[in-house]
């Protein structure tokens, strides 16, 4: 059943039958919506990769620095190395390595503070901290 409406469109049970570009409207809400969770998963899997990275070259570096040859600086060298090749050399600006005790052993820590990467590699500075321990040998 088919009524007139006030403004002459034809109304079919008190709805609009002419809903025309709806579902272009629908379409650009959607995808629009999709497309921030789309990249806001990426970027996770980013800052993971960032992470992960950094604490590998830490505790790589921590191992390479307790070789019966090498000491703190060669440790340090090896994690900037490790970052500079996988990620980027910003990520390496703040290196640090002490002698501690973890765990009732004698390691040696690498501490490496690098930027959160936010947008992209983009990120506030020295907001990811990461350490690597390696048992010193007697």
């Amino acid at each position: 059943m088919r009524r007139q409406g006030r403004s002459g469109h034809a109304r079919r049970a008190g709805r609009p039958v002419d809903e025309r570009g709806s579902a272009v409207v629908d379409f650009v809400m959607v995808g629009g919506l999709l497309t921030m969770f789309f990249l806001a998963i990426i970027q996770l899997a980013l800052v993971l990769h960032v992470r992960n990275t950094l604490i590998d070259a830490a505790a790589s570096g921590a191992r390479y620095g307790t070789l019966a040859d090498r000491g703190a600086t060669d440790a340090a060298e090896r994690a900037a190395d490790l970052i500079g090749t996988a990620l980027n050399a910003d990520f390496a600006q703040d290196i640090t390595t002490s002698e501690v005790t973890f765990q009732g052993l004698r390691t040696l820590e690498v501490t490496i503070r690098a930027p959160m990467p936010v947008i992209g590699l983009i990120g506030p500075r020295e907001m990811l901290e990461v350490k690597g321990h390696a048992a010193i040998q007697p």
